[in-house]
């Protein structure tokens, strides 16, 4: 199974609204969801890469692969999908910082144990799958507003297809990871703004119907889908509402580790398996 990583974050966003006559409308919902949200991703994580790559069997952590580890990639690719959407102005340039992480982390985990000779860490998965998520959200919105011809968006949608099938096999969770983040995106909003209608809320329903078929695919057994079910399911429910109920965590993040942990904790891990003579130096 694959890992996720942490991913630079726009500042924390309460709830945001906008006044007018005898009217009050939210528009964008409460971020303070997330301070608890990379504890928890950045524990899960690296519980999972200890027990993978560093604990010998008689440490009796198997467990921790098909369970809570998880939880890590999609609550970080729903935390990546919730920035993309409501906390950051550029989308693009965001996607761009995540990568530089996975560049920064690349050396390390390329010493990880696996089956493949050359694989791009997950941060290339995330920050692929905003570009992907950015311009699929944007895409409803150009047709009807006709900035683009129907025959260009066309074309733009073969060839999102045709990366997609040809970048996969050379990032973690391969094609179905490279889904995650946009179709959370896709699920996210209509989500959020799904308003008392029976119809809106029907296809608000609908949309999250993809993210969910896709979490169910992500791993082998049928507990580790669930976990992975399950988060993003919480993630739905936040979009839904409930994250203006969750209140900011008292244990702020600093950004300093934030942006360092994926990669530092890599490195540690490989001096580990370097000094043990297990690191996979096969480049």
């Amino acid at each position: 199974m694959s890992s996720a990583a942490p991913s630079p974050q726009p500042p924390p966003a309460s709830s945001s609204m906008t006044s007018s006559p005898g009217n009050v409308a939210l528009t964008r919902p409460s971020s303070d969801w997330t301070s608890w949200g990379q504890w928890l991703a950045l524990v899960t994580m690296t519980l999972d890469h200890v027990a993978r790559y560093m604990a010998s069997g008689s440490w009796g952590l198997g467990w921790v692969d098909s369970t809570v580890g998880r939880i890590a990639f999609p609550l970080f690719a729903g935390m990546v999908a919730w920035h993309g959407l409501f906390n950051t102005r550029n989308p693009i340039r965001y996607a761009r910082r995540v990568m530089v992480i996975g560049v920064v982390a690349q050396l390390p985990y390329q010493l990880m144990p696996r089956e493949a000779l050359v694989q791009f860490n997950i941060c290339f998965t995330l920050g692929l799958g905003l570009l992907a998520g950015t311009w699929l959200v944007r895409l409803p919105r150009r047709y009807r507003q006709r900035t683009a011809p129907a025959g260009r968006l066309a074309v733009e949608a073969a060839l999102a297809a045709a990366a997609w099938y040809l970048i996969g096999p050379w990032v973690e969770y391969s094609h179905l990871g490279l889904l995650l983040v946009p179709f959370f995106m896709v699920a996210i909003g209509p989500l959020f703004r799904a308003g008392p209608a029976l119809v809106s809320r029907l296809a608000a329903v609908a949309a999250c119907l993809p993210l969910l078929a896709v979490a169910g695919m992500m791993n082998s057994s049928d507990t580790a889908k669930s976990f992975t079910v399950v988060t993003a399911l919480c993630v739905l429910l936040l979009a839904a509402g409930a994250s203006a109920l969750i209140p900011k965590s008292p244990w702020r993040m600093p950004r300093r580790a934030w942006l360092a942990w994926y990669p530092g904790h890599f490195a540690v891990i490989a001096l580990f398996l370097l000094a043990v003579g297990q690191a996979d130096i096969g480049l």
